[in-house]
């Protein structure tokens, strides 16, 4: 089965779980997993959707899951009617649940909310085989912050967590497997534990993550992205460890107060620039200089000039090295979001303005990063190999290839740990 995944690190555990379910054991044709992040994101799958089927043997077909094809974890019953576009090529779509086990029972997805709550559904769902040198670990999904930009809520709906025991489970199969790298996965990934992606009265992920340093000998820990008002002083600590990746991808989306409130989102600018101070100042093991990442929305609606500068400073002044930056999308095309009917958005030409700004503003700012790390030595996990060429990432996510990385020791093998530096 040939597959397509659009965005985000969930998509991909999802992806990982179908095709090794056995459900596509007869079936022929590529498995998408689709994304409704944004309007671009919505019309760059349908159009991949289209443009495939027009290529598919008789005997194939598209199956399609996640975001784009839910309501509430539950298959679209208005799929066609959304995206009017796929419905004249019904007959060579099958839409999907979130997942396998949902196709028959027709039950709601895995849902322990605490140990109260635990029943045999709560056990390890670990996958034969993955289909990337790391595994997603998925220890929370879905949200129920309602943020007004957000159309990926309605989709998923209520948060839920997985048991601690179910997770440590997953990742000692993979070691098993000779896995070396896991990445815990999420859509809010730091209210694990916590009955509400609202409850701000402590996250437990610190909990979790150490526990998963006592109880496995899994050599490289990534943490996906995180939500800032999770983010406290005991989870900053861990990232001391050497097993851990030090670096952090923060769903900021602003540095404004005022479109921070906007949004609804549950934490303003000072808590965090402290947030950032912290982060950018630990000190790890390993002496790896720690990169941030950062997801922004541009040009949100009321979004003023200095709106505007109070993100744009924010990577400035806080080296954040990498951005996922979107211009606002109303979701005019299939389903809308609350922000779709605010009052003063902004222009386009503005949007894009602003944009481009403040990208110019981050590739000077990875630049310099990259710059400062040329003499540091680095262990990285060999990705993929094709035709002698090689791809990997640093522990803090620089990406290196034959051109730009020379190996000091190590055998340049998918699946092998190399030490090396950057060239000069």
């Amino acid at each position: 089965m040939q597959y397509k995944i659009f965005w985000c690190k969930v998509n991909k555990y999802y992806t990982d779980i179908w095709l090794n379910s056995g459900f596509f054991l007869w079936k022929k044709g590529i498995f998408i997993a689709s994304c409704v992040v944004t309007d671009k994101a919505k019309r760059k799958w349908v159009k991949f959707v289209i443009d495939s089927i027009k290529k598919l043997e008789p005997d194939e077909k598209i199956y399609l899951s996640w975001c784009g094809s839910l309501d509430k974890w539950k298959v679209l019953t208005t799929f066609y009617e959304v995206y009017k576009e796929l419905a004249p090529y019904q007959d060579k779509i099958e839409v999907l649940p979130e997942e396998p086990e949902l196709v028959k029972s027709k039950k709601s997805p895995l849902i322990p909310l605490n140990k109260g709550d635990c029943s045999s559904d709560s056990e390890s769902r670990g996958i034969s085989k993955s289909i990337y040198t790391k595994k997603f670990i998925l220890i929370q999904s879905w949200c129920d912050s309602f943020c007004t930009f957000c159309l990926t809520v309605q989709k998923r709906w209520a948060h839920f967590f997985r048991e601690n025991e179910a997770i440590l489970n997953d990742i000692i199969e993979y070691e098993k497997a000779w896995g070396k790298e896991i990445v815990l996965t999420w859509v809010n990934l730091g209210a694990w534990w916590l009955k509400s992606t609202n409850d701000l009265s402590g996250s437990k992920l610190s909990e979790l993550i150490k526990s998963i340093l006592q109880e496995t000998k899994i050599r490289r820990i990534r943490i996906s992205s995180l939500w800032p008002e999770f983010v406290d002083d005991k989870l900053l600590k861990l990232f001391e460890n050497k097993r851990i990746y030090p670096h952090f991808h923060y769903s900021i989306q602003s540095g404004s107060d005022e479109i921070l409130k906007s949004m609804h989102r549950h934490y303003d600018s000072a808590y965090i620039k402290d947030m950032l101070e912290k982060t950018r100042n630990i000190k790890r093991e390993d002496w790896v200089s720690v990169s941030i990442w950062a997801d922004l929305i541009i040009g949100f609606p009321w979004e003023t000039e200095d709106n505007f500068l109070d993100t744009y400073n924010l990577v400035q002044d806080y080296n954040i090295t990498k951005l996922h930056a979107f211009t606002f999308s109303p979701h005019k095309y299939g389903e809308n979001v609350p922000a779709w009917s605010y009052k003063n958005q902004i222009d386009e030409k503005i949007k894009k303005d602003r944009f481009n700004r403040i990208s110019k503003l981050w590739e000077k700012v990875r630049n310099k990063f990259i710059k400062i790390q040329k003499w540091r030595t680095f262990e990285v996990l060999i990705e993929s190999v094709k035709n002698g060429q090689f791809k990997w990432w640093t522990e803090n996510y620089i990406e290196v290839t034959n051109d730009n990385f020379e190996i000091i020791e190590g055998v340049v093998k998918r699946n092998e740990i190399v030490v090396g530096k950057l060239k000069k």
